[in-house]
């Protein structure tokens, strides 16, 4: 697990920053669009919605952004009603697991500029079901771990229903049911504690251990070239690199 939320810590610094909000904004805005035309658009009644919701506050997306997103859903939006939520499945370097969650309103489109991602940067585009399997779908909090008392943050984190609190490098990582993702949020910040990230990820149940720098920025290289890619939404992988590699490759 570790590789993955130093990524995403990491990924949610730069996306907080970057000059490419807009195009950040449009992706938090359909996820929000789709969950809302699937289960309704009340967040209290619709929990897909409800972490979709989380998940853009989380990047500081404006209220305005995400009420316009779900009134969209309404059907009465053209571009909304043609929305789908497709998954593609692969592998990177190393044999590294891929999973990649997208939103899009032409599947060829999408697949074609998948498949060409992960041609570009050294992987595969797999069948349906090749990794799906070695990932489980969880709430993530992430908490600075600097400035955090440990003990305060397992015992709110666990008085909210989370199952684990694990120190990860500069930071620790809540987990949670999907569920129970917006309690954990909740009670963190009640209890005066900083969150830095909240999401429904996918997790992988094994990871790849990646120490070579080389290897780590093509595993890195594919996974922004799946990120920039217009539709789609999240990319999981299973791989576990160094914290200090990691920064390295970012910068």
């Amino acid at each position: 697990m570790s590789g993955h939320s130093k990524w995403s810590s990491i990924k949610h610094k730069k996306g907080a920053a970057d000059s490419k909000r807009g195009q950040l904004f449009s992706k938090l805005s359909r996820a929000i669009i789709v969950a809302a035309k699937e289960g309704g658009p009340d967040p209290a009644a619709n929990l897909a919605l409800q972490n979709a919701i989380e998940k853009a506050r989380s990047y500081s997306m404006p209220k305005e952004n995400i009420e316009r997103a779900i009134a969209k859903s309404s059907g009465t939006d053209a571009d909304a009603a043609s929305f789908e939520t497709v998954v593609y499945e692969g592998y990177g370097p190393e044999g590294v697991a891929v999973l990649v969650e997208a939103v899009t309103d032409n599947r060829n489109r999408t697949a074609s500029e998948v498949r060409h991602a992960f041609t570009k940067h050294g992987g595969n585009l797999g069948t349906t079901g090749a990794v799906a399997w070695q990932f489980e779908r969880r709430g993530v909090v992430v908490v600075p771990a600097d400035g955090t008392d440990e003990d305060s943050l397992v015992l709110a984190a666990a008085d909210a229903g989370a199952e684990d609190v694990e120190r990860d490098g500069s930071s620790f990582v809540v987990t949670s049911t999907p569920d129970s993702l917006s309690a954990v949020r909740q009670a963190l910040e009640g209890a005066g504690l900083t969150v830095e990230s909240v999401e429904l990820a996918m997790i992988p149940k094994a990871t790849v251990v990646v120490s070579d720098e080389s290897t780590a920025r093509r595993i890195i290289g594919l996974v922004e070239g799946l990120e920039d890619t217009e539709d789609v939404q999240d990319v999981y992988a299973n791989f576990d690199i160094p914290e200090a590699v990691l920064e390295s490759v970012a910068s």
